[in-house]
Protein backbone atom coordinates (compact mmCIF):
# COMPACT_ATOMS: atom_id res chain seq x y z
CA UNK A 1 0.00 0.00 0.00
CA UNK A 2 2.86 2.18 0.95
CA UNK A 3 4.74 1.75 -2.65
CA UNK A 4 1.24 2.70 -4.47
CA UNK A 5 0.97 5.51 -2.30
CA UNK A 6 4.25 7.00 -2.84
CA UNK A 7 3.68 6.50 -6.83
CA UNK A 8 1.60 9.38 -6.23
CA UNK A 9 4.38 11.33 -6.14
CA UNK A 10 3.66 13.94 -3.28
CA UNK A 11 6.06 13.24 -0.92
CA UNK A 12 8.09 15.01 -3.69
CA UNK A 13 5.99 18.40 -3.35
CA UNK A 14 6.40 17.57 0.22
CA UNK A 15 10.47 17.27 -0.01
CA UNK A 16 10.02 13.69 1.77
CA UNK A 17 12.42 10.95 1.54
CA UNK A 18 12.23 7.40 0.91
CA UNK A 19 14.38 4.42 2.01
CA UNK A 20 14.38 0.80 0.53
CA UNK A 21 16.34 -1.53 3.24
CA UNK A 22 16.53 -5.22 2.65
CA UNK A 23 18.70 -7.48 1.24
CA UNK A 24 19.90 -8.11 -1.95
CA UNK A 25 17.38 -9.25 -4.96
CA UNK A 26 14.17 -7.98 -2.65
CA UNK A 27 13.50 -5.09 -5.08
CA UNK A 28 14.78 -2.45 -3.98
CA UNK A 29 16.65 -0.91 -7.03
CA UNK A 30 12.93 -2.24 -9.38
CA UNK A 31 10.62 -0.31 -6.55
CA UNK A 32 13.13 2.66 -6.87
CA UNK A 33 13.05 3.08 -10.54
CA UNK A 34 9.28 2.42 -10.32
CA UNK A 35 8.64 5.51 -8.08
CA UNK A 36 11.31 7.54 -10.39
CA UNK A 37 8.88 6.73 -13.29
CA UNK A 38 6.09 7.75 -11.84
CA UNK A 39 7.50 11.08 -10.73
CA UNK A 40 8.65 11.90 -14.08
CA UNK A 41 5.31 10.90 -15.57
CA UNK A 42 3.97 13.44 -13.44
CA UNK A 43 6.96 16.34 -14.47
CA UNK A 44 9.53 16.40 -12.10
CA UNK A 45 13.00 16.11 -12.80
CA UNK A 46 14.86 12.68 -12.01
CA UNK A 47 18.14 11.21 -11.80
CA UNK A 48 19.30 8.35 -11.00
CA UNK A 49 22.76 6.84 -9.89
CA UNK A 50 24.05 4.30 -7.63
CA UNK A 51 26.47 5.79 -4.20
CA UNK A 52 29.83 4.78 -5.52
CA UNK A 53 29.31 6.65 -9.05
CA UNK A 54 27.85 9.29 -7.47
CA UNK A 55 31.17 9.53 -5.16
CA UNK A 56 33.10 8.78 -7.81
CA UNK A 57 31.55 11.64 -9.69
CA UNK A 58 31.69 13.91 -6.74
CA UNK A 59 35.39 13.20 -6.20
CA UNK A 60 36.14 13.68 -10.02
CA UNK A 61 34.19 17.02 -9.71
CA UNK A 62 36.22 18.16 -7.00
CA UNK A 63 40.04 17.12 -8.73
CA UNK A 64 38.39 19.12 -12.09
CA UNK A 65 37.52 21.98 -10.05
CA UNK A 66 33.24 21.64 -11.01
CA UNK A 67 32.49 20.41 -7.23
CA UNK A 68 29.62 23.50 -7.07
CA UNK A 69 28.35 23.24 -10.60
CA UNK A 70 27.40 19.40 -9.63
CA UNK A 71 26.38 20.50 -6.46
CA UNK A 72 24.33 22.84 -8.06
CA UNK A 73 22.60 20.12 -10.42
CA UNK A 74 21.99 17.17 -8.05
CA UNK A 75 19.95 19.87 -5.43
CA UNK A 76 18.13 21.14 -8.82
CA UNK A 77 16.94 17.88 -9.32
CA UNK A 78 13.35 16.97 -7.74
CA UNK A 79 14.30 13.58 -7.03
CA UNK A 80 17.56 12.15 -6.97
CA UNK A 81 17.97 8.40 -6.43
CA UNK A 82 20.73 6.83 -4.82
CA UNK A 83 21.01 2.74 -5.26
CA UNK A 84 23.28 0.24 -3.25
CA UNK A 85 24.47 2.44 -0.77
CA UNK A 86 25.86 -0.12 1.56
CA UNK A 87 28.21 -2.06 -1.12
CA UNK A 88 31.03 -0.65 -1.83
CA UNK A 89 32.87 1.22 1.73
CA UNK A 90 33.78 5.21 0.74
CA UNK A 91 36.52 6.73 1.34
CA UNK A 92 36.47 9.68 4.05
CA UNK A 93 36.58 12.07 1.22
CA UNK A 94 34.03 10.34 -0.85
CA UNK A 95 31.56 9.59 2.49
CA UNK A 96 32.40 13.41 3.41
CA UNK A 97 31.21 14.78 -0.40
CA UNK A 98 28.42 12.15 -0.05
CA UNK A 99 26.93 13.54 3.05
CA UNK A 100 27.07 17.49 1.76
CA UNK A 101 25.12 16.30 -1.18
CA UNK A 102 22.39 14.70 1.43
CA UNK A 103 22.84 17.95 3.37
CA UNK A 104 22.19 20.62 0.53
CA UNK A 105 19.39 18.68 -0.47
CA UNK A 106 17.77 18.31 2.92
CA UNK A 107 13.92 19.92 3.01
CA UNK A 108 15.19 21.14 -0.66
CA UNK A 109 14.63 18.39 -2.63
CA UNK A 110 13.35 14.31 -1.94
CA UNK A 111 16.01 11.55 -2.26
CA UNK A 112 15.30 7.68 -2.65
CA UNK A 113 18.06 5.82 -1.39
CA UNK A 114 18.12 1.87 -1.32
CA UNK A 115 20.91 0.09 0.98
CA UNK A 116 21.11 -3.42 2.23
CA UNK A 117 22.40 -2.84 5.63
CA UNK A 118 20.23 -1.83 8.02
CA UNK A 119 20.97 2.21 9.57
CA UNK A 120 23.06 0.47 11.90
CA UNK A 121 25.61 -0.40 9.86
CA UNK A 122 26.30 2.35 7.50
CA UNK A 123 29.09 3.55 9.83
CA UNK A 124 30.91 0.51 8.07
CA UNK A 125 30.49 2.46 4.58
CA UNK A 126 30.48 5.76 5.96
CA UNK A 127 33.70 5.40 7.96
CA UNK A 128 32.06 7.62 10.89
CA UNK A 129 29.71 7.49 13.58
CA UNK A 130 29.62 11.12 13.96
CA UNK A 131 28.83 11.71 9.75
CA UNK A 132 26.34 8.63 9.94
CA UNK A 133 24.64 10.30 12.40
CA UNK A 134 24.12 14.16 10.76
CA UNK A 135 23.44 11.89 7.68
CA UNK A 136 20.53 9.80 9.07
CA UNK A 137 19.44 12.98 10.94
CA UNK A 138 18.93 14.85 8.11
CA UNK A 139 17.58 11.74 5.67
CA UNK A 140 15.40 10.34 8.06
CA UNK A 141 13.49 13.62 9.27
CA UNK A 142 11.07 13.18 6.43
CA UNK A 143 10.69 9.59 5.56
CA UNK A 144 8.87 7.15 4.29
CA UNK A 145 10.97 3.64 5.31
CA UNK A 146 10.24 0.52 3.16
CA UNK A 147 11.47 -3.03 4.64
CA UNK A 148 12.18 -5.38 1.84
CA UNK A 149 13.62 -8.57 3.17
CA UNK A 150 12.90 -11.93 2.12
CA UNK A 151 14.47 -14.43 -0.50
CA UNK A 152 16.39 -12.55 -3.51
CA UNK A 153 14.19 -12.55 -6.63
CA UNK A 154 17.56 -13.35 -8.84
CA UNK A 155 18.08 -16.32 -7.13
CA UNK A 156 14.75 -18.06 -7.64
CA UNK A 157 14.13 -17.30 -10.76
CA UNK A 158 17.85 -19.21 -11.40
CA UNK A 159 16.67 -21.67 -9.09
CA UNK A 160 13.78 -22.14 -11.35
CA UNK A 161 15.22 -22.10 -14.28
CA UNK A 162 17.78 -24.39 -13.54
CA UNK A 163 14.59 -26.81 -12.03
CA UNK A 164 13.43 -26.65 -15.83
CA UNK A 165 16.31 -26.94 -17.37
CA UNK A 166 17.02 -30.25 -15.86
CA UNK A 167 12.87 -31.39 -16.02
CA UNK A 168 13.63 -30.24 -19.85
CA UNK A 169 16.92 -32.61 -20.40
CA UNK A 170 15.19 -35.58 -18.51
CA UNK A 171 12.29 -35.46 -20.38
CA UNK A 172 13.81 -35.97 -23.78
CA UNK A 173 16.87 -37.80 -23.55
CA UNK A 174 16.29 -41.75 -24.78
CA UNK A 175 18.43 -44.59 -23.56
CA UNK A 176 18.99 -47.31 -25.91
CA UNK A 177 18.66 -50.18 -23.60
CA UNK A 178 20.94 -52.69 -25.65
CA UNK A 179 23.50 -50.34 -27.21
CA UNK A 180 23.77 -47.61 -24.50
CA UNK A 181 23.22 -45.01 -27.07
CA UNK A 182 21.58 -41.64 -25.64
CA UNK A 183 19.72 -40.12 -28.01
CA UNK A 184 17.59 -36.57 -27.14
CA UNK A 185 14.27 -36.22 -29.05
Amino acid sequence: MLVLELARSEYILRRENVIALGNSGTGKTHVALALGLAACQKGFTVAFTTAAALVNQLLEARDEKRLLKLQRDLAAVKLLIIDELGYVPLSPTGAELLFETFSQRYERGSTIVTSNLPFEDWTQVLGSERLTGALLDRLTHHVSILTMNGDSYRLKQSARRRAGTQQNQATHEIVDPDTGEITTT
